[in-house]
């Protein structure tokens, strides 16, 4: 489960009970554990250093094998006690429910949103918030993945304690292979694309409002195969609305390569991640202003203040024109590159390094690594 190495200092990343990586947790671990098992010869060899990943043991082996794994069991969410001591414990996401080993050193987590503050359920913020606050007393220092959330945690749940924010990166799609998307593969027939699990919090609902108002205009809603996303296609009847479930990286790569804009009118999100994504290739990103998505978006994207079908048409027109100056698309551009995972986690890097005492630098990966 672990590489023997005696005498090293320890880290655990902890991914939970995570059992997927295909949704934005997943991601966030993908690109995380990526970028931390590139740097593992170097800190073990240098520094003195070894990862161990907590995760379910379906993930054993998905960051190499210079890295070691240690198995999540529910009796952990009692007690946990690990064979080797851990200098230092982080948590990569606030939803996870195990306790932190006995007698491990600072205690990290990162809060990725507090959204269940936003829900209409009183018993399902109770419920949440109680969590969310035995989280708080087991951990040593907090990472939020946007300025927004960051004002959370203060706001909602107290917190007095260290804290940082770094951004986490999309994707990097450059060089990517492209799939198309079948029945859109006609140039002359533009769409608008929208990515996510399509519940009540992602506003769908405006978007369906636009795209029956503008018949002309084809709609492409993509994303996993939620019951909100199933019912949302079930009860939708418009011609001109399309649903693709599941689909590929390649798939999701080409649908941003080739629509003319990006809709994510969103309600609560911790950071928003599918319109960086969608910067990246210089599309015009239509956004609503709540929570964290003005801090990810800038002056890069396009917001929506009235949700009346005309009022969301007069942006999204407006936004297509100037979205198609060359100029504007490598502003679009430069600004999804302001948000970049090896940044990112050698941000997170320095702070394990930090939190342990060390002045080391970082170095770069090992070639060919993330």
């Amino acid at each position: 489960m672990s590489p023997a190495h005696p005498g090293l200092l320890r880290i655990g990343i902890s991914l939970g009970n995570m059992g997927s990586l295909q949704d934005g947790l997943g991601e966030f671990a993908v690109q995380m554990g990526g970028h931390i098992a590139a740097h593992a010869v170097d800190w073990r060899d240098r520094l003195g250093i070894a990862f161990d990943f907590h995760c379910r043991q379906r993930l054993f082996g998905a960051f190499g094998d210079q890295v070691g794994y240690r198995p999540v069991t529910r009796w952990q969410r009692l007690r946990h006690v690990q064979p080797a001591h851990y200098a230092l414990w982080h948590s990569l996401h606030q939803l996870n429910k195990t306790q932190t080993p006995q007698g491990c050193g600072p205690r990290v987590v990162t809060v990725h949103d507090l959204n269940y503050v936003y829900k209409a359920s009183r018993f399902s913020v109770w419920r949440d918030h109680r969590r969310a606050r035995a989280l708080m007393r087991r951990s040593d220092y907090l990472v939020a993945i946007s300025e927004y959330t960051a004002a959370d945690v203060r706001r909602h749940l107290g917190w007095t304690g260290p804290m940082e924010v770094i951004h986490r990166g999309p994707r990097p799609y450059a060089g990517d292979r492209l799939e198309p998307i079948a029945g859109f593969e006609d140039p002359a027939r533009p769409f608008l694309f929208h990515l996510s699990r399509m519940s009540p919090s992602k506003n769908p609902q405006a978007l369906l409002g636009l795209a029956a108002a503008w018949p002309e205009m084809t709609f492409l809603f993509c994303g996993p195969p939620t019951d909100d996303a199933r019912a949302l296609k079930a009860a939708t009847h418009l011609p001109n609305v399309h649903f693709r479930f599941s689909i590929s990286e390649a798939q999701k790569a080409w649908a941003f390569s080739r629509c003319a804009g990006f809709l994510f009118p969103s309600f609560t999100e911790g950071f928003g991640l599918p319109p960086i994504e969608a910067m990246q290739f210089g599309k015009p990103v239509f956004l609503s202003r709540l929570t964290s998505l003005p801090e990810v978006g800038g002056d890069a994207a396009y917001y929506f203040d009235d949700w009346s079908p005309a009022a969301m048409r007069a942006v999204v027109d407006a936004g297509l024109r100037r979205g198609a100056e060359p100029a504007r698309q490598a502003q679009v551009k430069a600004h999804a590159a302001r948000f970049d995972w090896k940044q990112a986690a050698d941000r997170y890097l320095a702070l394990y390094l930090r939190l342990l005492g060390r002045s080391e630098p970082i170095r770069p990966a090992e070639a060919g690594q993330p």
